[in-house]
């Protein structure tokens, strides 16, 4: 995903390494599969790592998830968790090649629109969460260029997108990591030398007390 009003990628980030040419679904219907990842400078899918453990994080509650990928990059994210038995995901990128790969992806995999299993979104992402939400999401990978600085903006965007019991998987800087704020309650975290990852899932109880708050103040 490139940077909101960006017409050129993002740049790589001081020793960061480029991206790989593929990468591998790791659990689910399509374990193994391969997804190519474009030469796109910024573009830094999730490490297999850290991917095996959040979704053995996430296992216990991905069946019949809808679920939003922001910034989905080259799709890592959203096709391991629609392998892994969510009801339906949404890939949000912005980067027309990148939309491109992932609609090919889900098409080939057999979970694409035709499927209902897998849309693809082209949006700049800021964008697309300011409109009117349809529905509602369980889980929302946010994982965007960290180059781009965009965790406040998006978090600050995503709340009428979200499930009252929704979960919420952030990945940034090991040095530099967001945090959601209120509302939010951390459930697992991990980091790599350079990348902090992290679950949180909504406090019902905070909700509750900030929508009172919201209310009293109207009155």
């Amino acid at each position: 995903m490139v940077a909101p009003g960006q017409r050129s990628p993002v740049r790589l980030r001081k020793g960061a390494s480029p991206a790989p040419g593929v990468v591998r679904i790791i659990g689910g219907r399509w374990r193994g599969s391969k997804l190519p990842v474009a030469a796109v400078a910024g573009l830094r899918p999730t490490s297999d790592r850290v991917r095996e453990t959040l979704f053995n994080w996430l296992q216990p509650m991905l069946a019949d998830a809808r679920v939003l990928d922001a910034f989905a990059g080259s799709g890592a994210l959203g096709l391991e968790a629609a392998s892994r038995g969510a009801a339906q995901v949404v890939l949000l990128e912005n980067h027309p090649l990148l939309a491109a790969s992932l609609r090919e992806q889900a098409q080939r995999l057999g979970g694409g629109e035709a499927a209902g299993l897998v849309g693809v979104v082209q949006d700049d992402v800021l964008r697309w969460l300011a409109r009117v939400p349809a529905a509602t999401f369980d889980l929302v990978f946010l994982d965007p260029p960290f180059g781009a600085d965009l965790w406040a903006p998006a978090l600050a965007a995503l709340d009428p997108w979200l499930a009252p019991d929704a979960w919420l998987y952030v990945e940034s800087p090991r040095d530099n990591a967001p945090e959601p704020g209120r509302g939010w309650l951390a459930h697992r975290q991990g980091h790599t030398r350079d990348v902090r990852f992290a679950l949180y899932r909504r406090d019902a109880a905070t909700l509750h007390s900030v929508s009172a708050e919201q209310g009293s103040a109207r009155a």
